[in-house]
């Protein structure tokens, strides 16, 4: 529930369109809705400008259906997270707007028009096979109502590509590398502008990448001033960063 549903709820009641019992009912589930294996917190919108998003991994597709249609009711976009296309195709069933990105493995149902910032996030790749997280972290962004600009496979085997992006990354107000390996770009990318970085490990590398560690700890202790670290694969947590120091 958003701030403006909360006026008009009491614009409501003021001119009595609607009755105090029938706005009490309304308020009782506004802290969050109890389905026995989930409490839906529906009162974060209110708190942080965006509804709670659905972390579908571990859950099974019949939870992530369920939780889906309290969101839908309550007239939230939702962002489903790490959802298989089995889940998708469950949700879809019963709401058919629903839309899947298979590379992001996000599920989207969009309800209310999303404002656009006029500001800019980047987000970087060093390779291709990095593509996913990135994605992740881009349509993330994207549903939280930011401009996103998607500058892939720069990394520094070939760093004249990534100079050949600078005008597009330095106008950016934020900018999110996406590597894995030793996870250089974020790095260099840090050494080239005066905007935030937040870099994103991923577990893309060999043996001695230890599943994303290896890039973990190179961008942990990069001498670029201004760059920050998310967990290792968390495009969510780099996108959601990402929107929130664009809408300062």
């Amino acid at each position: 529930m958003r701030t403006e549903n909360i006026e008009k709820l009491l614009l409501d009641v003021k001119e009595n369109k609607v009755s105090v019992n029938e706005a009490l009912s309304t308020l009782k589930q506004l802290p969050y809705q109890d389905l026995g294996f989930a409490k839906i917190d529906h009162h974060r919108e209110l708190r942080q400008g965006y509804p709670e998003v659905i972390y579908c991994s571990g859950k099974t597709v019949e939870q992530v259906v369920d939780i889906v249609e309290v969101m839908f009711h309550k007239g939230s976009n939702i962002l489903g997270t790490r959802a298989t296309e089995e889940m998708y195709l469950a949700v879809k069933e019963k709401f058919p707007m629903a839309e899947y990105n298979k590379m992001a493995r996000i599920i989207t149902l969009l309800q209310k028009e999303i404002q656009v910032s006029d500001s800019y996030i980047v987000v970087a790749t060093g390779g291709t096979s990095d593509i996913p997280i990135a994605e992740e972290a881009a349509m993330t962004a994207e549903i939280l109502g930011n401009k996103v600009e998607r500058v892939y496979d720069v990394g520094v085997a070939g760093i004249h590509r990534l100079f050949s992006k600078l005008d597009i990354i330095r106008e950016a107000k934020v900018v999110i590398a996406v590597a894995g390996m030793e996870g250089a770009l974020a790095s260099v990318v840090g050494g080239l502008v005066d905007k935030p970085v937040i870099a994103v490990p991923t577990s893309i590398g060999y043996g001695a990448n230890f599943g994303g560690l290896a890039a973990l700890l190179s961008m942990l202790n990069s001498c670029s001033s201004g760059t920050a670290v998310v967990n290792i694969d968390n495009g969510f947590g780099a996108g959601y960063m990402a929107s929130m120091i664009n809408k300062l």
